[in-house]
């Protein structure tokens, strides 16, 4: 699990609607980067209160969503599949596809959705579940976790405690070389 306080790990990676995208561009704002893919049902399940979250803090906080799944096990995860979640959704934040998995190891990303949030300094300040639905339960996904982690971000308080695991669906890691 990537310790508290680290700084964001550079990188670069390409869009899955067009071009490539770098924490080069980062602005100075607090930003979450988010391990999603199209198919998982934890994913599904919290899209919706993603969707309502992306809009609510557009202009205070970076989003960058991020699939490493392979695509030679999991191909319902290829590029062409993110980019319609993303345009079906809406979302306005870039979605990149991390090919060789080496942005996920970075992270010491586990699953999908997996959530960094990064204070304006670029170090993480909360790493954990987005809330504590579960799909086929009977409450929908609302973010409070990481909602939560973002008010105290804002207020200017320390990081969260507890922050609970992230749960979710593995990532899916291509088979290793002999």
């Amino acid at each position: 699990m990537l310790p508290l306080g680290t700084e964001l790990p550079a990188f670069e990676l390409p869009a899955v609607a067009d071009g490539s995208w770098s924490t080069r561009a980062l602005d100075g704002r607090p930003v979450l980067v988010l391990f999603l893919c199209a198919h998982c049902p934890y994913v599904k399940h919290v899209e919706a209160s993603l969707t309502a979250l992306a809009q609510e803090f557009s202009e205070s906080l970076q989003i960058i969503a991020i699939s490493s799944n392979s695509v030679i096990t999991h191909p319902q995860d290829a590029p062409e599949h993110l980019l319609a979640q993303q345009q079906r959704l809406g979302w306005r934040f870039p979605y990149l596809h991390d090919a060789d998995q080496a942005v996920a190891k970075a992270f010491h990303a586990a699953c999908t959705p997996d959530p960094f949030l990064f204070d304006g300094d670029q170090r993480l300040i909360y790493r954990g579940q987005l809330d504590g639905t579960r799909p086929g339960g009977e409450a929908a996904s609302d973010c409070a976790d990481l909602r939560r982690a973002l008010a105290a971000l804002q207020a200017g308080q320390p990081p969260l405690e507890p922050q609970h695991p992230a749960m979710g669906c593995n990532i899916k890691w291509h088979a290793e070389s002999p």
